[in-house]
C-alpha cells in the first residue's frame, strides 16, 4: 500500500510540474504575440507605412514562375494570420520570394489537416468526405477558401512542401490523397503534384512521448484517466464551447467542424463532450492517436513513397550515449519545456505486460530523442515497412539527387529549436533553412516524369 501511494504521489507531482511548465510556455507565447501585435499597431498608427504599392506589385510579378514552398506547422502550431505577427517558423518564410504558411487545425487529425491543406491551396470549401465525417461525428464541410493560395496547382505546377513535426506526415497523407484522386470534383490529381517533401523533426513512425503524456500503450487510441492529455482535453473542450470570437480569431485548435460551441449545443453539449459521448476525443478524430506508434503504423500502411518526388529529412536529437546508457546531452541546450521529456524518453521501456507495438520492437532503438519525437522515427518512414533511404552527413551530399529516396541527416537540436524563437538556434537556424530553400530552388526540378523499369510514368512505386 505504501509503495502504491508513493508511486501515485510521484505521478501526480510529475503531472503538476508538466502541466505548469506547458501552461507557462503557452502563456509566454500568447503574451509575446499580443505584445508584438500591440507594438505593431501603435507603430503603424504613429508612423504610416511609405511602401510603394508599385514595389509590391513588382515583387509579386517576379515570382509568378516559381513553385511555392509551403511550410506546414506541427501540433499546437499556427499559420500566417494567427497569434498576431508571431511566426511559427520564426521568420524563415522571409528567406524566399514565394513561401506560403497555411493555418491548419493545431490538434485536428492528420486526415482532417491534409484535407484542409488541399483546399487552402486549390480553393473551395473544405470537404472532409461523407463517409469519414459520418464515422467521426462532425460536419462534412469546413472552412471556405474561396480562391485558394495556388489555384493553378497541378502536375505542371507542382509544389515544394516543408513540414515540421506532424506537418511532415500531413504532407505525406495529402500526397497519397492526390494519388488516390480522393477529392471530389478534382479527378485529375496525382502524386506528381508534389515536387519535393522536406521533413524537419518529422513524425513519421510515432513517438513514445504520447504514452508519457497519457495515451494508453495497450491500444494507442484511448487515454489514461489522469494525465496531461486529459487536462488538455478538458481545456480544449471548454475553449471551443465558450466560443469567444476574438480569442478564437487569435488562436484556434481547429475543431469548428465538430460544432462544440455553446451556441449550437448548449450546456448539454458541454456535458456530452466532457464525459466522452461526443466530440473529437470521443471518436478519436484528433492528432494524438495518429502520433502513437500503433496509430502511425496504421496510417503508414496506406502511404507510399513515390518515384518522381524528392524526399529529405532532418532528424533531431538532444541525447547522447555514455557507457551504454542514453541520457540528455546537457542542460543548457534543451528547452525547459522539453528537458523532463528528453530524460523520460531516454529511459523509456515499453510495459512488459503489454504486447510491443510491432514485431522486432526494441526499447534501445527508441531512446534517442529531441524531447517530443524519437530520432529513429524522424529519419524516414519505417513502419510497417521500411521505405528507401540514404543517410547523409552533409547537405552537400544532396547536390546530385535521386527521387523516390528519403535522404536524411541527424541534427543536434531539440524539437522546437527551429521554430518560434530564432535566437535559440543561432547560426544553425540560417544554415538549416538556407539549405532547404536553396535545394528547392537549385537542385530539385522535374522536366519529364521519370519512368522506372516495367512502370508507366505515373505508376507509384511501392515502398520497400
Amino acid at each position: 500500500m505504501m509503495k502504491l501511494w508513493m508511486v501515485t504521489s510521484l505521478e501526480i507531482a510529475e503531472l503538476f510540474v508538466s502541466a505548469m511548465v506547458h501552461l507557462l510556455y503557452a502563456f509566454y507565447i500568447f503574451s509575446t504575440a499580443v505584445a508584438g501585435d500591440i507594438s505593431k499597431n501603435v507603430n503603424d498608427y504613429f508612423f504610416k507605412s511609405n511602401v510603394d504599392v508599385n514595389d509590391d506589385y513588382q515583387s509579386q510579378s517576379n515570382v509568378e514562375g516559381l513553385p511555392p514552398i509551403v511550410l506546414v506547422h506541427g501540433i499546437f502550431g499556427f499559420g500566417k494570420g494567427r497569434l498576431g505577427g508571431l511566426s511559427y517558423f520564426a521568420g524563415a518564410e522571409k528567406k524566399d520570394e514565394r513561401v506560403l504558411v497555411p493555418d491548419l487545425g493545431s490538434l485536428t487529425s492528420i486526415y482532417d489537416r491534409a484535407r484542409e491543406l488541399f483546399y487552402y491551396l486549390k480553393g473551395g470549401r473544405v470537404d472532409f468526405g461523407e463517409e469519414h465525417s459520418e464515422a467521426c461525428g462532425h460536419s462534412r464541410f469546413g472552412r471556405d477558401y474561396r480562391e485558394g493560395q495556388y489555384p493553378e496547382w497541378d502536375e505542371d505546377h507542382p509544389i515544394h512542401f516543408v513540414g515540421h513535426s506532424a506537418g511532415a506526415q500531413v504532407v505525406r497523407v495529402l500526397q497519397q490523397m492526390l494519388a488516390d484522386k480522393a477529392f471530389e470534383g478534382f479527378e485529375e490529381t496525382n502524386e506528381n503534384w508534389v515536387l519535393s517533401v522536406t521533413s524537419l523533426s518529422g513524425a513519421f513512425n510515432g513517438t513514445t512521448r504520447t504514452y508519457l503524456d497519457g495515451m494508453r500503450t495497450e491500444d494507442g487510441i484511448s487515454m489514461k484517466p489522469i494525465s496531461l492529455l486529459q487536462l488538455c482535453r478538458i481545456g480544449v473542450i471548454m475553449y471551443d464551447w465558450l466560443d469567444i470570437s476574438w480569442l478564437k480569431a487569435y488562436y484556434g485548435f481547429g475543431f469548428d467542424h465538430f460544432n462544440m460551441s455553446w451556441k449550437k449545443t448548449g450546456f448539454r453539449g458541454l456535458v456530452d463532450c466532457l464525459v466522452g459521448n461526443t466530440g473529437p476525443f470521443a471518436t478519436g478524430d484528433w492528432i494524438l492517436p495518429d502520433l502513437t506508434i500503433q496509430g502511425s503504423t496504421s496510417l503508414n500502411s496506406n502511404l507510399q513513397t513515390f518515384p518522381n518526388t524528392y524526399y529529405f529529412s532532418y532528424a533531431t536529437k538532444r541525447t547522447r550515449r555514455i557507457m551504454g546508457m542514453t541520457i540528455p546531452s546537457g542542460v543548457l541546450g534543451i528547452h525547459p519545456m522539453l528537458f523532463l521529456r528528453v530524460f523520460q524518453m531516454s529511459q523509456w521501456r515499453f510495459p512488459q505486460d503489454v504486447s510491443p507495438p510491432y514485431k522486432g520492437y526494441r526499447d534501445e532503438e527508441w531512446q534517442e530523442n529531441d524531447g517530443a519525437m524519437n530520432t529513429i522515427s524522424m529519419t524516414h518512414p519505417r513502419l510497417p515497412v521500411e521505405h528507401p533511404s540514404r543517410f547523409i552527413r552533409s547537405d552537400s551530399e544532396c547536390q546530385t539527387l535521386q527521387p523516390g529516396i528519403w535522404y536524411y541527416k541527424i541534427v543536434e537540436a531539440d524539437h522546437i529549436t527551429f521554430i518560434v524563437n530564432r535566437e535559440r538556434a543561432g547560426v544553425q537556424f540560417d544554415l538549416i533553412y538556407d539549405s532547404i530553400f536553396q535545394r528547392c530552388r537549385k537542385h530539385v526540378f522535374r522536366k519529364i516524369p521519370q519512368t522506372l523499369p516495367n512502370q508507366s510514368p505515373r505508376a507509384p512505386r511501392s515502398p520497400r
